[in-house]
């Protein structure tokens, strides 16, 4: 019987530069508010090393497909989150889904 392949968002956010404090702060608390979904994998967020408003997210979440997350998300944190984010984001988010091929990695 073979494991589910966990649905993976790769997710670049372009903030503007005097709200990325406050940007910061939101991420945070919505990344605590999913990490508590049943479906929730893990959410790494790095910045870019070059322009230190651009970050990327990078989600695993135990979902069958795309229109199976989206018909659940619709939740109270997400709704306000969504709401905030015109006056955060220079633009809109850059969103791809990936598919997992390989994993390497070095437990510690």
């Amino acid at each position: 019987m073979s494991t589910p392949v966990p649905l993976v968002f790769h997710v670049v956010v372009r903030v503007k530069p005097e709200c990325v404090d406050e940007w910061l702060r939101e991420i945070a608390a919505i990344a605590d508010a999913m990490s508590q979904e049943d479906t929730f994998l893990s959410c790494d967020l790095h910045r870019d090393a070059h322009d230190s408003s651009v970050f990327t997210l990078y989600e695993r979440w135990a979902e069958p497909d795309v229109e199976t997350f989206l018909a659940r998300q619709d939740k109270p944190y997400r709704r306000a989150y969504e709401a905030k984010l015109p006056q955060l984001l220079q633009g809109p988010r850059e969103p791809q889904v990936l598919v997992p091929l390989r994993r390497w990695s070095r437990e510690t």
